[in-house]
């Protein structure tokens, strides 16, 4: 192996610093971010600016990304944005024996580099990662269909933001147990006894990384970082049609543990042919010891029930709920309520679904509103938030794969339409699906109508459901969320005692929840640090995006213990 680039020394310096600020972050849960959002505030100091951020990714189109992994016997790839362009870009394919065989091959020493050192070296490789955001952001554009703005913040300052958080919960939990202790216990006029004892985390072996589609980085750099972090090798296996961004990233980690003196074999790509399905071979390979998934709930539910040699993390889907019972800012509830319907085209697994209203109606600051009348001034909110298609465009991004589609399509034939989904051109990319959301009535009372609002409806499509009163919103969202599960619950109300109801709610059913929410925070966006994506604690996902428990079962520690 060559000669480190990167001295262990160097990175302490560099990035301690952030590591102990992020540490601190996670303890006092208040803003922080080291990552600019701005796409301004890059050109400086080695990060691509904007003309060369897609320069960058203009040169990658038509390429082969070659890795320099051991056990390549193929070149695959065939994405295609969803704003029309083909990428032309072809990743190796991988023999897995002998590429799991490699990666094993380096596990030791980073394993007896310690917590400090594994920490430092994963912030080297954010930086890496966070000086080319222009690039990566155009990567992430073009591989789930998010507007750029979108792609550039969640994709790039957000997913950095949510990898660093791993780290410091990573090195938290690994240096809570002391590396050594001296044991001695009085055995009265007898000398006492005496110990010394080690202990070290040790990983448990090589984790997988199944990605989505819709967010390749941000969902994708927690698990990632949280099991390389802990000692594991990581193999990504990205979603078929979004290989580039996490290609990126793996070619990223593969250069700084290389630099910094480790085998680059500890991350690796696992791209694959089309119809190939390598994510199932992998998730019961006996070598795989870790899986963090993000998808749907049925390959959910299959990894959890078959990969049992493996800690299996996933983050499934779920049916977001919001209650509206009263406000006391009605056009700012509107206002809130339609960009999270309109965001990336619904395409965001917090995006509400339901929205429980009493058919009687609603207080507010501008008088009783009845459940008709507020579902009509939503739809005219979305209609106003949408009217300019450019800003529409900005807004939402493209429908991301034929699937979402076909469910809008559908949608309209499930009940009342109050907002019709119509047709946006993007002048840029003519070939894009662009698509505003539809809102459909339905009644709370017909099971008719349960059947469609009770399950998982992903993308621009949303349900207004009458019922028949507050309490009976309460019941109906609790049943949801323990029955369905849900990564977000929202809810207007100025009554004490229904904000009480629901937040008793969202404790027992384990829900994370956001009230009366009519400023420009809105329910599905958490912030790396502060807000838990997720809970783990319901159905919608096993894990929370970042906790102890995230990362604490990624290793085991182990004692040596000596006579003295």
């Amino acid at each position: 192996m060559a000669a480190a680039e990167l001295t262990t020394a160097d990175l302490i310096a560099q990035h301690r610093p952030t590591l102990d600020q992020a540490l601190e972050a996670i303890r006092t849960r208040a803003y922080w971010s080291p990552h600019p959002e701005h796409p301004k505030a890059y050109g400086e100091n080695g990060s691509l600016d904007a003309a060369a951020g897609k320069s960058a990714f203009d040169a990658l189109l038509n390429t082969r990304l070659d890795l320099g992994q051991p056990g390549t016997d193929d070149w695959v790839g065939d994405e295609v944005s969803p704003y029309g362009v083909p990428l032309g870009v072809t990743y190796p394919h991988a023999d897995v024996d002998v590429l799991l065989a490699a990666m094993r091959a380096g596990q030791r020493r980073w394993r007896d580099a310690g917590a400090e050192v594994r920490a430092v070296v994963c912030l080297e490789i954010l930086k890496r990662i966070g000086d080319r955001t222009h690039e990566f952001a155009h990567a992430v554009m073009h591989t789930s269909g998010q507007a750029f703005m979108m792609a550039f913040q969640a994709g790039g300052p957000h997913a950095q933001d949510r990898g660093l958080e791993a780290v410091a919960y990573a090195y938290a939990e690994q240096v809570r147990t002391p590396g050594t202790a001296e044991w001695s216990k009085p055995q009265g006029k007898r000398d006492p006894l005496s110990m010394t004892k080690n202990f070290t985390p040790v990983p448990r072996g090589i984790a997988l990384l199944v990605g989505c589609n819709t967010f390749p980085t941000w969902n994708g750099y927690p698990g990632l970082f949280a099991s390389l972090a802990t000692g594991n090798a990581v193999l990504v296996k990205p979603h078929p049609r979004a290989v580039l961004p996490l290609a990126l990233t793996v070619q990223v980690a593969r250069d700084v543990l290389a630099a910094a003196g480790f085998d680059p074999n500890l991350v690796a790509l696992a791209a694959e042919r089309p119809g190939e399905g390598i994510a199932k071979t992998l998730a019961i390979h006996p070598e795989i010891r870790i899986i963090d998934y993000t998808g749907s709930t049925a390959f959910g539910d299959w990894l959890e029930a078959n990969a049992r040699q493996a800690q299996v993390y996933t983050e499934k889907a779920g049916v977001n709920t919001v209650l509206v019972e009263s406000t006391a800012n009605y056009k700012g509830m509107l206002a809130n309520l339609a960009f999270s319907l309109s965001l990336y085209s619904g395409q965001m697994c917090t995006t509400p679904q339901n929205l429980l209203i009493p058919r009687d109606g609603i207080r507010t600051d501008q008088g009783p509103k009845t459940y008709d009348e507020v579902v009509a001034d939503l739809a005219r909110s979305v209609d106003g938030l949408l009217g300019d298609d450019a800003r529409a465009n900005a807004l939402l991004g493209a429908i991301v794969n034929p699937d979402v589609k076909a469910r809008l399509e559908a949608a309209a034939g499930l009940g009342e339409v109050a907002l019709a989904s119509r047709e946006v051109t993007n002048p840029e990319f003519p070939d894009a699906v662009v698509r505003t959301p539809v809102i459909v009535k339905l009644d709370g009372a017909k099971p008719d109508d349960e059947a469609a609002y009770m399950s998982e409806c992903f993308g621009p499509v949303s349900f207004a459901v009458a019922v028949d009163s507050a309490a009976d919103a309460v019941a109906l969202l609790r049943r949801t969320v323990r029955e369905k599960g849900a990564m977000t619950v929202g809810a207007y109300t100025t009554d004490a005692e229904i904000e009480r109801e629901v937040e008793e709610v969202c404790l027992e059913e384990a829900a994370q929840l956001s009230l009366n929410l009519t400023g420009g925070v809105y329910v599905n966006q958490t912030a790396a640090f502060s807000d838990f994506h997720g809970s783990g604690g319901n159905p919608a996902a096993n894990a929370a995006l970042t906790d102890g428990a995230f990362v604490a079962n990624r290793f085991r520690v182990v004692e040596v213990r000596r006579d003295a």
